[in-house]
């Protein structure tokens, strides 16, 4: 079977990989390059911490699940990190901590309360503000290095057979003897099932095949899908989790560098006009920034970089089918990282067997058809502790 896939982003590269390795034909499609759209610019945190639905939790679980497994079988630098995860919070946080910690450990997640002390020995070179009333740890929690993580799973899905290439799709051909794309210059390529795994651009593609999909599409100032990251090159930081504070998250970033994110400044941040790096959210962010590290006297250099999310407009991954008769698969989530591997296997299972995954069936694209966006769309702006 020949698998066109578009988008070589995480989601797409996961599920060209596992595609190559039950031995498909796999062509993979990108109009930039792997790895450089929404996965470029994603805090990369592998959790099931504010998954409120009962199947969507299961589905985060089961992606933290195979990241393990994953890992022991991709070559190259490490990329995946069981680091655990600290939330820490103030007096006007404390009561929403407690509560979803509360809720995890009814439903046997790892979540505990640590002291200070031990927090500081989990999270390495931060200094915790005296303002913290209370932490609490997520042991099974980590994170991803993006660029690594891609580049090992092209690399082995190439070394399987699977081709990566350059090109733009402007248009799609869903027949009942099979599907084929075109691409910006005219050529078009015939194939037996198409992935749409372009992460903010699936909508756009998935009209062209014919194919509703609603996701949230503004990218305007203070959207939900804007989401601001500062790559902090120094100072270097011995950080060694995941962080969440009331003002700022953290996680490690490859050569002793951080990444950074404030959600409250998201808010101000227009992608037509972007922070400058001398700028109001530069300085507020590097304010944050110093005022949790050891030697809080050394201004920090920090790079600005603005990501879009990709946003099913209910909120939840969508993976399936367009329909009983379709060849076109759709593919989108807001939790790409952490469920990568997971929708990697069970993706390439239902298109090479024609076997239903049952962890996959609450979230077919047909949950959306024929239903008014008005009784779907929630609100998506990522604001509070522990959100993303």
């Amino acid at each position: 079977m020949k698998v066109i896939i578009v988008g070589a982003g995480v989601l797409g590269v996961s599920v060209a990989r596992q595609l190559a390795v039950v031995g498909e034909n796999v062509l993979l499609l990108d109009q930039r390059g792997a790895g450089t759209g929404t996965t470029a610019t994603t805090f990369a945190w592998t959790n099931s911490s504010r998954k409120p639905d009962p199947d969507y939790h299961r589905l985060n679980l089961a992606g933290m699940e195979e990241h393990t497994r994953l890992a022991a079988q991709l070559g190259g630098a490490p990329s995946y990190f069981p680091s655990g995860a600290l939330q820490w919070a103030d007096a006007a946080n404390e009561r929403r901590l407690a509560d979803n910690v509360e809720r995890l450990q009814a439903l046997g997640y790892p979540a505990h309360w640590v002291t200070p002390d031990e927090a500081a020995r989990i999270a390495g070179a931060l200094r915790i503000p005296a303002a913290i009333t209370s932490i609490a740890h997520f042991p099974s929690e980590g994170y991803v290095l993006p660029d690594r993580f891609v580049n090992n799973l092209l690399a082995d899905a190439e070394e399987h057979g699977a081709t990566c290439a350059i090109g733009e799709v402007v248009a799609i051909d869903d027949r009942p003897d099979g599907v084929s794309v075109t691409l910006a210059g005219g050529e078009v390529r015939t194939g037996d099932r198409v992935v749409l795994a372009a992460g903010r651009w699936t909508q756009r593609l998935a009209a062209r095949a014919g194919i509703d999909l609603p996701m949230v599409t503004d990218t305007g100032r203070g959207a939900p899908t804007v989401g601001l990251l500062g790559y902090a090159r120094s100072p270097e930081l011995d950080l060694r989790c995941v962080i969440h504070s009331p003002g700022l998250n953290l996680r490690p970033e490859a050569g002793g560098h951080t990444v950074l994110q404030a959600l409250d400044l998201n808010a101000d941040v227009d992608p037509a006009d972007p922070p400058s790096a001398d700028g109001d959210i530069a300085s507020t962010l590097a304010r944050r920034f110093s005022a949790l590290l050891p030697d809080p006297g050394r201004a920090p250099e920090i790079d600005l970089r603005i990501g879009f999310r990709s946003l099913p407009a209910d909120g939840h991954t969508v993976a399936g089918y367009a329909s009983a008769q379709s060849r076109v698969y759709c593919l989108v989530s807001h939790s790409g990282i952490t469920l990568a591997p997971i929708l990697g296997r069970l993706v390439a299972a239902e298109i090479s067997t024609d076997q239903e995954q049952d962890l996959l069936g609450a979230f077919r694209p047909t949950r959306l058809t024929g239903v008014r966006r008005s009784d779907i769309e929630v609100d998506q702006h990522a604001t509070g502790l522990g959100e993303q």
